[in-house]
């Protein structure tokens, strides 16, 4: 198998998209941020900085939109959508992270999801770091792709 963002002689390069049709595509990524009850709790409403989950899914939209300028192959996309849940579960405990992103365009939007769940992910450890230290981000991960010529992807469960 031939890795896209390599050429014939193995230098790495953008891959030229100019001739790809532009449809619609989708990309939904998650991961979470384990912890204790105590952050958990915190995390819901007791912060001292604030409003952990709105900030955090503001820095996920953030970060979608800045991908190209931190991947250094990544094209910029005009982002028709980026939407991210983040629900705390009690039976982790801590916050499950899920960003959907939506553009019409020749190359898909995988990257950008991946980009929000970990900013999101990142940002709540930011925000939480003072009351626990050794929480952890796991299972960042791409859920569903679709659109593209090579359709649609799930991950197995």
């Amino acid at each position: 198998m031939s890795l896209t963002h390599f050429d014939a002689t193995g230098q790495a390069h953008m891959v030229d998209v100019s001739a790809k049709p532009e449809t619609m595509r989708e990309a939904v990524a998650s991961g979470c941020v384990v912890m204790s009850p105590e952050t958990l709790a915190l995390a819901q409403g007791g912060a001292a900085k604030g409003d952990v989950l709105g900030v955090a899914r503001l820095a996920g939209i953030m970060g979608a939109k800045r991908t190209a300028d931190l991947i250094p192959l990544c094209h910029p996309l005009p982002l028709a959508k980026v939407a991210l849940d983040l629900i705390a579960d009690p039976d982790l405990p801590g916050i499950r992270v899920t960003a959907t992103v939506r553009t019409t365009g020749r190359t898909g939007v995988e990257m950008e999801a991946l980009t929000a769940v970990t900013t999101a992910c990142l940002t709540i450890y930011d925000m939480l770091k003072a009351a626990q230290k050794s929480m952890q981000i796991q299972d960042i991960r791409l859920m569903r792709k679709e659109g593209g010529k090579s359709g649609l992807y799930e991950a197995e469960l």
